[in-house]
């Protein structure tokens, strides 16, 4: 059975086969479905509840 996953950034669904993996130092793993969002996570330093095209907009 294949694993949907979900983006730790956007909060959409990766398809199988697609995405990255990330493993913190810490040990917890953070997954990805594009460039864009690992950029703005890890990189930019951003929150997704401040962007409209991830699903936790305006979530508080």
């Amino acid at each position: 059975m294949v694993r949907i996953r979900v983006c730790s950034f956007c909060g959409y669904e990766i398809q199988p086969g697609t995405g990255m993996m990330y493993v913190r130092n810490d040990g917890s793993v953070l997954h990805f479905c594009s460039s864009k969002c690992r950029k703005n996570q890890l990189k930019l330093k951003r929150k997704p509840r401040k962007l409209k095209w991830t699903k936790h907009y305006g979530k508080t």
